[in-house]
């Protein structure tokens, strides 16, 4: 019986090829807008927590100002000198590295051309708590950072832009009134989480920024690289303890400084990512419910226009079960095959779309076939009805229906 009527529903469905198409369009968009939805979103999210993995493994940035952002970045609150570093690498424990940090943006000029970049200045610790490789060249000698020596290493934009494809390795590269000798190139890492140019920048000795660039001592920021299976509540715990003392703070006063653990904010943003991913696949499964009425009109008007032939099938012994099986079969199938024609198109679009935003495809089984199994029991849902309908007729009307 299951047999025969799923042929039966599968020639009814071949004699309205165009209909049948038409009656499945809803679901196709509404499967394969969830699918894409989800799929984009889940590769965005694993794109915003490889970006902020770029920044520094268990890296912990400590700024003036009581509050990171706009409005937080210093204000009237003093800045931090390299003695600060150098105590938290000495008295603090679980520390990997720390790198004091002082950038300033300015043109850079070489081989005849002209660039706007941010220069750095730093230890090789640096290189330590951002996860920077060096792509040709060496990093900075004792003597070069003790001296303030006109050295510079470069990212690959810099690179780009100012050698072409020609060596840096120890070209010169003026910076200001300074003319500094590349040492090295870093490896690239692309665009940062909060879309900048990660390779867009040079660095050098932090004496060599003080003295030669900006004209003082201060430090912007002091980067943090914690140790593997490090507290980083206790290690956030302990510096703030210390620099409260070097900044001879009393209890009553507040931090005027902060520290962030960019783990933290990896698990933030991607927090926000999953939520916006869920509410554009709710809005998405919309369309799931608008193709199912669909699904349920044209059933309709096919009992309609199949009155006598159900009635026929009633009138020679078929059972009422056997109708509304047949009818519902085809509902099913209408909705399962939508359903199929929607993973592939969403397939395609997510890999399209994911080139495009520079995202990793990540290819979901579970979204995929639950997507599938909704757009069958939306054809149950939808199809019910009308097979109920065609079931419950009464042969003899059914017989004198025009």
């Amino acid at each position: 019986m299951w047999l025969n009527t799923l042929i039966l529903a599968l020639r009814s469905i071949r004699r309205n090829l165009l209909r049948s198409f038409l009656t499945i369009l809803g679901i196709v968009i509404g499967v394969s807008a969830v699918i894409t939805m989800v799929t984009v979103g889940n590769g965005a999210t694993a794109a915003v927590q490889n970006q902020i993995a770029g920044l520094g493994t268990n890296l912990l940035q400590v700024r003036p100002g009581q509050r990171m952002g706009p409005g937080g970045g210093g204000g009237g609150a003093p800045a931090f000198k390299e003695s600060d570093g150098e105590a938290i690498m000495g008295q603090v424990s679980g520390i990997l590295a720390v790198a004091p940090e002082a950038r300033t943006g300015t043109t850079l000029v070489a081989n005849g051309r002209n660039w706007n970049s941010s220069v750095i200045g730093s230890t090789n610790d640096w290189l330590v708590t951002g996860n920077w490789k060096i792509a040709d060249g060496r990093n900075f000698s004792d003597d070069e950072l003790r001296a303030g020596g006109a050295v510079c290493l470069i990212g690959q934009t810099v690179q780009r832009e100012l050698f072409g494809n020609t060596s840096a390795v120890g070209g010169q590269l003026r910076v200001k009134a300074m003319s500094c000798e590349v040492v090295g190139t870093l490896q690239s890492k692309g665009q940062g989480a909060f879309g900048n140019d990660q390779d867009d920048m040079v660095l050098m000795p932090i004496k060599t920024l003080q003295r030669r660039i900006v004209g003082h001592t201060r430090v912007n920021t002091l980067l943090v690289s914690m140790s593997d299976g490090a507290d980083a509540a206790r290690v956030t715990a302990s510096i703030t303890q210390l620099l409260r003392e070097r900044r001879k703070l009393a209890e009553t006063d507040e931090d005027n400084f902060n520290v962030l653990d960019t783990k933290q904010l990896a698990e933030t943003l991607s927090g926000t990512t999953r939520i916006m991913t869920m509410l554009l696949g709710a809005v998405a499964a919309v369309s799931l419910l608008v193709g199912g009425i669909g699904i349920m009109n044209i059933m309709l008007v096919s009992v309609t226009e199949r009155t006598r032939e159900i009635g026929l099938r009633l009138a020679i012994g078929a059972l009422e079960r056997e109708v509304l099986l047949q009818f519902l079969i085809e509902a099913v199938v209408l909705a399962a095959l939508g359903g199929l024609v929607g993973i592939v198109l969403a397939t395609g679009a997510s890999v399209a779309l994911s080139a495009v935003m520079d995202v990793p495809y990540q290819f979901n089984l579970g979204v995929n076939l639950l997507s599938f199994l909704f757009s069958a029991a939306i054809g149950v849902l939808f199809g019910y009805f009308p097979a109920r309908r065609a079931a419950r007729l009464n042969p003899i009307d059914a017989l004198r229906h025009e």
